[in-house]
């Protein structure tokens, strides 16, 4: 494993450990690269306050730490300054604004939420409606052809356990499109070391048939998680399986 984008810090709240402790294990596992991609502060309207990301008074001390560890490491490994969000098409355009004074290098797209998050539906609940799938495939495509994100993370968080056809018919959607944007697919390395419903078989086993290029990203909430030669192996094995046309790094879009 060349590289990870998919790297978090304590500011998210549901994360631990010290920025460096992240660098450090990155270069004892070998990584030639590591992007720090945490939880994107958004916009809200006042009186909302999410509990799964740095707020936007954070942004500066989130960029200013990630840089200075960028220089202090020149040496031993690649640093890139990044964020993962979702697409929030009524707060999109503030967080655009937000973060344009900013050197964010990438974004990874992460649709946690339906619709805007503020009351809605998280996407990583069990659910038979298909409409609810409907909906995830539709927004991850409109957020994918905005040309704002790097690649898409975990892009089977959405737990359907409705019909078989169903999610093949709506997942296809999002792989074809997510092919011809260009656009590579994340395979998480937290759902396989929780055990979690994702990575879900069905879907990387459209992502093949489609010829989707695919990314390992750890989604490390601890300095450990950023090396794991376990979930390595796993992911491994999955890419194998199903001949998906793996990435040692990604090339970052223009996001701002």
């Amino acid at each position: 494993m060349k590289a990870n984008y998919h790297t978090h810090t304590w500011r998210c709240m549901h994360a631990v450990g010290k920025e460096r402790e992240y660098v450090e294990r990155a270069i004892e596992g070998g990584l030639q690269i590591l992007g720090f991609s945490d939880h994107t502060p958004y916009p809200y309207p006042e009186g909302y306050s999410s509990r799964i990301r740095m707020g936007l008074d954070q942004l500066e001390d989130y960029v200013e730490t990630v840089l200075n560890l960028k220089e202090e490491y020149r040496d031993d490994i690649e640093i890139h300054l990044g964020l993962e969000a979702e697409y929030y098409p009524a707060y999109f355009q503030k967080l655009q604004e937000a973060v344009r004074d900013y050197p964010v290098e990438y974004f990874l797209l992460a649709q946690h939420f339906l619709g805007n998050e503020i009351g809605e539906i998280y996407a990583g609940n069990a659910t038979a409606d298909a409409q609810v799938l409907k909906r995830y495939c539709s927004q991850v495509i409109e957020a994918m052809e905005t040309g704002f994100f790097t690649y898409l993370a975990h892009p089977d968080l959405l737990h359907f356990t409705g019909a078989a056809d169903v999610y093949e018919e709506q997942m296809r959607r999002v792989c074809r499109r997510a092919k011809q944007l260009e656009v590579p697919l994340e395979i998480n390395f937290l759902g396989i070391q929780d055990t979690r419903h994702y990575p879900d078989e069905r879907f990387w086993k459209i992502a093949g048939e489609e010829g989707c290029s695919t990314v390992f990203g750890a989604d490390a909430h601890c300095p450990a998680a950023v090396w794991n030669p376990e979930a390595l192996r796993i992911a491994e094995e999955m890419a194998k399986r199903y001949d998906l046309h793996l990435l040692e790094t990604v090339s970052f879009c223009s996001p701002v």
